[in-house]
């Protein structure tokens, strides 16, 4: 290894240029999961109002997407690797807008899996993937706060994104609305990209060359796939993940005939809001505590949470709930991350975040689908929401058992 791999830059220092590509990376994650993730909880509700469908056949457009969406994820390290992290973020920031467009149009169920293939694709180059893999590159010693306050972003797009939503549909109509979103995701992030995102600092690039060269992409994925560890932080945030999205996918249609679509979108918001206030507290003290031990205690009240909703209500009591549930929304895409940083090979980073990512979107996929099916069934969510306390008390002991992690 030559001497330009031990350069050392201050990446404390607010000049240092990586701190541009978080703020790109946060604006980039607002747009993602306000119309990617929390946007599906509006989806589900309008395509139920207006056509009439199934929420069982709404929601298995939501699992598609995710599928589809995981199947990609596991690539991404390599797309950036190929075509750098501009041009991805680029690409799925188009794609994002065009499924926008598309989901705005949707009159026949086949058009809907035509549209959530395509937001696939945005969501692949939009969500945590591309951003924990676009920052490693620029970060190494404060690699988990710049990623804890990209993905902040992921809260404001539910902090802003779903109320925003609803109030354009009020206002344009579906369609509408949707045209608009797409509109402003393009005027404001593509010039953004263009202008910050350059090429990543020649040290970090250099650092990853023995990576490639020593451990191919494929063999650390085998490795992972044995390894107590990492199977155990994978398996168990797939849990919670689950019954999480499971949850915010429904949770306007659960609340919209028990405290009205505003205050159920208030709702929404409030959890969204108490996201960033949990990402940013644990943020400032994450690197001192047992993270497993902390990821525990998060499912656990997650639990609690979801335990007053099913039985309560009060609007009062509801919103509280949601917002005790929100707190350790956030932290749910950033822990894995950090624990995967914490115990394995930095140079397997971005391998490692893809692939765990992957697993989890494939497991969490299904969510959507089940709730509502089981809704379906059931005639309430009672069922289906207890199934998601089960989960994640499940997860809770899981992520305790940490076997052995790679050097």
């Amino acid at each position: 290894m030559d001497a330009s791999s031990h350069i050392k830059v201050d990446e404390t220092s607010i000049r240092y240029d990586g701190w541009r590509i978080v703020a790109v990376c946060f604006w980039v994650a607002i747009f993602g999961w306000g119309l990617g993730f929390y946007g599906q909880t509006v989806y589900v509700a309008e395509l139920h109002r207006l056509r009439g469908w199934p929420t069982s056949l709404i929601s298995s457009g939501t699992t598609f997407f995710y599928l589809l969406g995981a199947l990609l994820l596991v690539f991404v390290s390599e797309a950036i690797r190929i075509f750098g992290p501009r041009n991805c973020l680029l690409a799925g920031v188009c794609a994002m807008a065009a499924a926008a467009l598309l989901i705005g149009r949707v009159t026949e169920p086949w058009q809907l899996y035509a549209a959530d293939a395509v937001l696939a694709f945005g969501w692949a180059g939009t969500s945590i993937g591309v951003i924990t893999n676009t920052l490693g590159l620029w970060f190494d010693q404060k690699r988990g706060m710049a990623i804890s306050l990209a993905l902040n972003g992921a809260s404001f797009g539910g902090i802003i994104g779903v109320p925003l939503l609803v109030v354009a549909i009020g206002r344009f109509g579906f369609s509408g609305a949707m045209m608009l979103a797409a509109i402003v995701m393009l005027a404001s992030t593509v010039p953004v990209i263009l202008i910050l995102v350059g090429r990543p600092p020649a040290h970090r690039v250099e650092t990853e060359l023995p990576a490639a060269e020593t451990s191919s992409a494929s063999r650390i994925r085998a490795l992972a796939s044995r390894n107590v560890a990492f199977l155990t932080v994978s398996i168990a945030f797939a849990l919670v993940l689950c019954a999480q999205v499971g949850f915010v996918v429904h949770l306007i249609t659960f609340l919209d005939p028990v405290i009205g679509r505003e205050h159920a979108a208030i709702a929404v918001a409030v959890l969204t809001a108490m996201a960033v206030v949990g990402r940013v507290l644990f943020s400032t003290v994450i690197d001192r505590l047992n993270q497993r031990l902390a990821s525990a205690l998060s499912f656990a009240s997650q639990t609690v949470a979801l335990a007053v909703i099913i039985n309560s209500r009060d609007e009062t009591l509801l919103i509280g709930a949601c917002a005790l549930f929100g707190f350790s929304v956030g932290n749910m895409i950033t822990l894995p991350s950090l624990i995967i940083q914490r115990e394995f090979d930095p140079r397997s980073f971005g391998v490692l975040v893809s692939l765990a990512t992957a697993i989890t979107q494939v497991t969490y996929a299904f969510g959507p689908g089940i709730i509502g099916l089981l809704r379906d069934v059931s005639g309430s969510y009672t069922l289906p929401f207890y199934g998601c306390i089960g989960l994640e008390l499940t997860a809770a002991g899981l992520i305790m058992v940490r076997g052995r992690s790679s050097a």
